[in-house]
Protein backbone atom coordinates (compact mmCIF):
# COMPACT_ATOMS: atom_id res chain seq x y z
CA UNK A 1 0.00 0.00 0.00
CA UNK A 2 1.59 3.63 -1.42
CA UNK A 3 2.51 6.06 1.45
CA UNK A 4 -0.44 9.21 1.74
CA UNK A 5 1.31 12.97 2.37
CA UNK A 6 -0.53 15.40 3.48
CA UNK A 7 1.41 18.74 3.16
CA UNK A 8 4.81 18.03 5.06
CA UNK A 9 3.73 15.23 6.82
CA UNK A 10 3.89 11.42 5.81
CA UNK A 11 1.10 9.41 6.74
CA UNK A 12 1.30 6.08 6.33
CA UNK A 13 -0.86 2.98 6.09
CA UNK A 14 -1.42 0.82 8.53
CA UNK A 15 -0.82 -2.95 8.58
CA UNK A 16 -2.40 -6.55 10.30
CA UNK A 17 -1.19 -5.27 13.60
CA UNK A 18 -3.14 -2.46 15.48
CA UNK A 19 -0.39 -0.11 15.83
CA UNK A 20 -1.17 3.84 15.25
CA UNK A 21 1.79 6.57 15.07
CA UNK A 22 2.23 8.69 18.30
CA UNK A 23 -1.11 11.38 17.60
CA UNK A 24 1.03 13.94 19.29
CA UNK A 25 3.53 14.39 16.49
CA UNK A 26 0.25 14.28 13.48
CA UNK A 27 -0.30 17.89 12.40
CA UNK A 28 -3.01 20.33 13.60
CA UNK A 29 -5.54 18.47 11.12
CA UNK A 30 -4.79 15.34 12.34
CA UNK A 31 -4.73 13.22 9.45
CA UNK A 32 -2.67 10.70 11.23
CA UNK A 33 -2.77 7.34 9.19
CA UNK A 34 -4.94 5.77 6.49
CA UNK A 35 -5.80 1.95 5.66
CA UNK A 36 -6.79 -0.93 8.37
CA UNK A 37 -10.30 -2.10 8.97
CA UNK A 38 -13.18 -0.69 11.65
CA UNK A 39 -13.06 -3.90 13.75
CA UNK A 40 -13.40 -3.87 17.24
CA UNK A 41 -9.95 -4.29 18.82
CA UNK A 42 -9.04 -1.81 16.33
CA UNK A 43 -11.44 0.99 17.18
CA UNK A 44 -11.37 0.43 20.58
CA UNK A 45 -7.47 0.54 20.40
CA UNK A 46 -7.81 4.10 18.63
CA UNK A 47 -10.46 5.59 21.05
CA UNK A 48 -7.78 4.72 23.64
CA UNK A 49 -5.25 7.00 21.83
CA UNK A 50 -7.38 9.92 21.24
CA UNK A 51 -7.85 8.57 17.29
CA UNK A 52 -11.06 8.12 15.30
CA UNK A 53 -11.87 7.08 12.08
CA UNK A 54 -13.67 9.76 9.24
CA UNK A 55 -13.85 9.63 5.80
CA UNK A 56 -16.22 9.06 2.67
CA UNK A 57 -17.37 6.05 1.15
CA UNK A 58 -14.67 5.08 -1.57
CA UNK A 59 -12.22 6.46 -0.17
CA UNK A 60 -9.41 4.48 2.26
CA UNK A 61 -10.37 4.44 6.33
CA UNK A 62 -8.78 7.81 7.23
CA UNK A 63 -7.69 8.62 10.93
CA UNK A 64 -7.54 11.44 12.39
CA UNK A 65 -7.03 13.23 16.01
CA UNK A 66 -7.42 16.91 15.53
CA UNK A 67 -5.65 19.86 17.59
CA UNK A 68 -7.26 21.55 19.17
CA UNK A 69 -9.72 19.32 20.54
CA UNK A 70 -13.47 19.81 21.85
CA UNK A 71 -14.10 18.50 25.24
CA UNK A 72 -17.59 19.55 27.36
CA UNK A 73 -17.04 19.04 31.08
CA UNK A 74 -20.81 17.36 32.40
CA UNK A 75 -20.82 20.21 35.13
CA UNK A 76 -19.93 22.90 32.28
CA UNK A 77 -23.33 22.21 30.52
CA UNK A 78 -24.95 25.54 29.66
CA UNK A 79 -28.64 25.99 29.87
CA UNK A 80 -29.88 29.22 28.49
CA UNK A 81 -33.75 30.27 29.44
CA UNK A 82 -35.05 29.38 26.27
CA UNK A 83 -33.71 25.63 27.00
CA UNK A 84 -35.16 25.85 30.64
CA UNK A 85 -38.45 25.89 29.37
CA UNK A 86 -38.29 23.90 27.14
CA UNK A 87 -36.72 21.06 29.91
CA UNK A 88 -39.61 22.16 32.47
CA UNK A 89 -42.63 21.75 29.86
CA UNK A 90 -42.16 17.82 30.04
CA UNK A 91 -42.56 17.19 26.45
CA UNK A 92 -39.74 15.03 25.89
CA UNK A 93 -38.70 11.76 27.58
CA UNK A 94 -35.80 9.94 27.51
CA UNK A 95 -33.93 6.91 27.44
CA UNK A 96 -30.25 5.12 26.68
CA UNK A 97 -29.45 2.09 24.74
CA UNK A 98 -33.18 0.85 23.76
CA UNK A 99 -32.86 1.75 19.53
CA UNK A 100 -29.57 2.47 18.87
CA UNK A 101 -29.96 1.03 15.40
CA UNK A 102 -32.60 3.53 14.55
CA UNK A 103 -30.29 6.16 16.37
CA UNK A 104 -26.98 5.58 14.24
CA UNK A 105 -29.72 5.12 10.73
CA UNK A 106 -31.12 8.29 11.90
CA UNK A 107 -27.42 10.15 12.16
CA UNK A 108 -26.79 9.16 8.68
CA UNK A 109 -29.86 9.77 6.99
CA UNK A 110 -31.24 12.98 8.30
CA UNK A 111 -30.12 15.70 6.46
CA UNK A 112 -27.63 18.21 7.34
CA UNK A 113 -27.63 22.28 6.30
CA UNK A 114 -24.61 22.88 4.22
CA UNK A 115 -24.02 18.77 3.93
CA UNK A 116 -25.30 17.01 1.14
CA UNK A 117 -24.15 13.45 2.16
CA UNK A 118 -23.28 11.51 5.05
CA UNK A 119 -19.68 10.22 6.62
CA UNK A 120 -21.44 7.67 8.62
CA UNK A 121 -22.19 4.93 5.49
CA UNK A 122 -23.28 1.22 5.93
CA UNK A 123 -19.47 -0.15 6.90
CA UNK A 124 -19.42 2.47 9.28
CA UNK A 125 -23.31 1.42 10.89
CA UNK A 126 -22.02 -1.77 11.38
CA UNK A 127 -18.91 -1.44 12.65
CA UNK A 128 -20.46 0.89 15.39
CA UNK A 129 -23.62 -1.62 15.71
CA UNK A 130 -20.77 -4.33 16.43
CA UNK A 131 -19.16 -1.74 19.54
CA UNK A 132 -22.90 -1.63 20.80
CA UNK A 133 -23.18 -5.48 20.73
CA UNK A 134 -19.92 -5.65 23.05
CA UNK A 135 -21.14 -3.13 25.49
CA UNK A 136 -18.99 0.00 24.55
CA UNK A 137 -21.25 1.80 22.11
CA UNK A 138 -24.10 3.39 23.82
CA UNK A 139 -27.17 5.61 22.35
CA UNK A 140 -29.59 8.03 23.47
CA UNK A 141 -32.56 8.41 22.63
CA UNK A 142 -35.16 11.43 22.45
CA UNK A 143 -39.30 10.46 22.73
CA UNK A 144 -41.89 13.07 22.09
CA UNK A 145 -45.55 11.63 21.86
CA UNK A 146 -44.53 7.84 21.92
CA UNK A 147 -42.30 8.73 18.81
CA UNK A 148 -38.66 8.91 18.48
CA UNK A 149 -37.73 12.56 17.38
CA UNK A 150 -34.32 13.29 18.44
CA UNK A 151 -30.79 11.22 19.68
CA UNK A 152 -27.11 10.54 19.63
CA UNK A 153 -24.30 7.67 20.15
CA UNK A 154 -20.59 7.58 21.11
CA UNK A 155 -18.52 5.34 23.18
CA UNK A 156 -17.46 5.08 26.52
CA UNK A 157 -14.29 3.77 28.48
CA UNK A 158 -12.58 4.50 31.38
CA UNK A 159 -14.71 7.55 32.28
CA UNK A 160 -15.20 9.27 29.07
CA UNK A 161 -17.57 9.33 26.39
CA UNK A 162 -16.44 10.02 22.69
CA UNK A 163 -19.27 11.59 20.83
CA UNK A 164 -20.19 10.28 17.56
CA UNK A 165 -23.18 11.97 16.17
CA UNK A 166 -26.68 13.54 16.99
CA UNK A 167 -29.53 14.12 14.90
CA UNK A 168 -33.22 16.18 15.62
CA UNK A 169 -36.65 15.77 14.00
CA UNK A 170 -38.07 18.77 15.71
CA UNK A 171 -36.76 21.52 17.51
CA UNK A 172 -34.32 20.72 20.61
CA UNK A 173 -34.55 17.17 20.49
CA UNK A 174 -31.00 16.87 19.99
CA UNK A 175 -30.11 19.27 22.56
CA UNK A 176 -32.36 17.30 25.24
CA UNK A 177 -30.19 14.29 24.32
CA UNK A 178 -27.29 16.26 25.12
CA UNK A 179 -28.03 17.49 27.99
CA UNK A 180 -29.67 14.29 29.22
CA UNK A 181 -26.25 12.56 28.23
CA UNK A 182 -24.28 14.89 30.39
CA UNK A 183 -26.26 15.04 33.42
CA UNK A 184 -26.21 11.17 33.51
CA UNK A 185 -22.72 10.62 32.84
CA UNK A 186 -21.74 14.02 35.19
CA UNK A 187 -23.72 11.72 37.99
CA UNK A 188 -21.45 8.89 37.64
CA UNK A 189 -18.26 10.79 37.96
CA UNK A 190 -17.58 10.88 34.10
CA UNK A 191 -14.62 13.24 33.76
CA UNK A 192 -15.29 14.73 29.70
CA UNK A 193 -17.42 14.30 26.65
CA UNK A 194 -15.27 13.98 23.60
CA UNK A 195 -16.86 16.01 20.78
CA UNK A 196 -13.92 15.89 18.36
CA UNK A 197 -14.01 18.89 16.55
CA UNK A 198 -15.21 22.32 17.41
CA UNK A 199 -19.10 23.64 16.71
CA UNK A 200 -20.52 26.69 17.10
CA UNK A 201 -23.22 24.93 18.83
CA UNK A 202 -21.44 23.12 20.83
CA UNK A 203 -19.69 25.75 22.23
CA UNK A 204 -22.56 27.56 22.72
CA UNK A 205 -23.76 24.35 25.21
CA UNK A 206 -20.63 24.87 26.82
CA UNK A 207 -17.97 22.68 25.22
CA UNK A 208 -14.19 23.95 25.75
CA UNK A 209 -11.79 24.24 22.76
CA UNK A 210 -8.26 22.80 24.56
CA UNK A 211 -5.41 21.77 23.38
CA UNK A 212 -4.63 17.85 21.65
CA UNK A 213 -1.79 17.16 24.19
CA UNK A 214 -4.03 18.27 27.22
CA UNK A 215 -6.98 16.14 25.87
CA UNK A 216 -4.45 13.05 25.35
CA UNK A 217 -3.01 13.85 29.02
CA UNK A 218 -6.99 13.53 30.33
CA UNK A 219 -7.73 10.26 28.59
CA UNK A 220 -4.63 8.47 30.04
CA UNK A 221 -6.37 9.48 33.12
CA UNK A 222 -9.62 8.62 32.58
CA UNK A 223 -8.87 5.42 30.92
CA UNK A 224 -7.47 4.64 34.27
CA UNK A 225 -10.69 4.29 35.50
CA UNK A 226 -13.52 1.29 35.67
CA UNK A 227 -15.96 1.56 32.39
CA UNK A 228 -19.73 0.93 32.80
CA UNK A 229 -19.53 -2.24 29.88
CA UNK A 230 -22.58 -3.33 28.87
CA UNK A 231 -25.66 -1.95 28.17
CA UNK A 232 -27.26 1.19 29.75
CA UNK A 233 -30.82 0.47 30.08
CA UNK A 234 -30.66 1.00 33.82
CA UNK A 235 -29.25 4.65 33.06
CA UNK A 236 -32.08 7.26 34.22
CA UNK A 237 -32.54 10.73 33.52
CA UNK A 238 -34.97 13.17 35.12
CA UNK A 239 -35.03 17.17 34.36
CA UNK A 240 -34.14 18.69 37.67
CA UNK A 241 -34.90 22.47 37.45
CA UNK A 242 -33.44 23.08 40.57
Amino acid sequence: MASMFEGEYYVPPLGASYVFPNPRLASDEGLLAYGGDLSVNRLLTAYRKGIFPWYNEGDPILWWSPDPRLLLYPDRFKVKKSFHRVLRNGQFTVTFDRQFADVINLCATVPREGQRSSWIIPEMRRAYLELYRHGFAHSVEVYKEGKLVGGLYGIAMGKGFFGESMFSLVSNASKVAFKALSDVLGSKGYDFIDCQMKTDHLVSLGAQVISRDRFLDELELTLQKPSDLGHWHHFFWEYNNG
